[in-house]
C-alpha cells in the first residue's frame, strides 16, 4: 500500500526486452535504502517487485499484462520516473490509500500556468469517469492529487511548485501518457452495491 507522495525522482537505466515481459533497471538511491529481493517499489504509480539492488539501483520484471495496462512500456533509458516505497503501518498518511494497481491510462491534454501553480487537464477513460469526483483524490503516475474539475471526458488538477519540481508532471507535455489509479474505496462500494464494471447484477431477495 502506498500514499501517492512521491519520494524520489528516479531514472530508467536500462530496459531488457524479454519474450513476454521486460526487465527494468532503475536508479533510486533513496528508495533502495534497505530494500531487497521481494520488496515493493511504486514506479509511476505501478507497484513493482524488486528482483535485486546494487549501488542505488534496482531491477524489476514487468509482465506483459502490466505493460498493456500502464504506460511503462513507453519508458526508455534516461526516462525520469516517480518512485515511492510502501507506507509503514503506524505512520502518517500524507496522500490517500494507493494500491499501485493501475486502472487505466490517460493523456495530458493541456497545461495552463498561473502565478503560483499550474492547472493540468488530463483525459479520462469512460470506464473510470464515475469514480472521479470534484475534490476527490486520484493518482496520476503515482502522485496523489486532488481533482479540481471532473467531467466524463477529462479531469483537471492544480499542481503546486513542489509537485512540478519533484515529479515527472513538471515536464510532461500535451499528448504524453499517464497512469491513473482511482479510489479503491469507490470500487468496493460499487461492488457491494452490485453496480457497474466492478459490481455484479442485482438479484431479487430470496423470500
Amino acid at each position: 500500500m502506498f500514499t501517492g507522495i512521491v519520494e524520489e525522482l528516479g531514472e530508467v537505466v536500462a530496459v531488457e526486452e524479454l519474450a513476454d515481459a521486460s526487465r527494468f533497471r532503475l536508479r533510486g538511491p533513496l528508495v533502495t535504502q534497505g530494500a531487497g529481493h521481494g520488496d515493493s517499489i511504486a514506479v509511476n504509480g505501478v507497484c513493482l517487485t524488486v528482483v535485486d539492488t546494487a549501488d542505488g539501483e534496482f531491477t524489476a520484471d514487468v509482465m506483459a499484462e502490466t505493460l498493456k495496462r500502464s504506460s511503462l512500456g513507453a519508458l526508455v533509458p534516461g526516462s525520469r520516473v516517480n518512485l515511492e516505497r510502501p507506507m509503514e503501518l503506524g505512520g502518517r498518511l500524507g496522500g490517500h490509500l494507493v494500491q499501485g494497481h493501475v486502472d487505466g491510462t490517460g493523456a495530458i491534454l493541456d497545461r495552463t500556468p498561473a502565478e503560483h501553480w499550474e492547472i493540468v487537464k488530463i483525459s479520462l477513460p469512460p470506464a473510470l469517469a464515475r469514480y472521479v469526483v470534484e475534490k476527490g483524490s486520484i493518482t496520476v503516475d503515482g502522485i496523489s492529487l486532488t481533482v479540481v474539475e471532473a467531467t466524463d471526458e477529462y479531469f483537471t488538477v492544480s499542481l503546486i511548485p513542489t509537485t512540478l519540481a519533484l515529479t515527472t508532471l513538471g515536464t510532461k507535455q500535451a499528448g504524453d501518457p499517464v497512469n491513473l489509479e482511482v479510489d479503491v474505496i469507490a470500487k468496493y462500494v460499487e461492488r457491494l452495491m452490485g453496480q457497474g464494471a466492478y459490481g455484479t447484477e442485482k438479484k431479487d431477495p430470496v423470500e
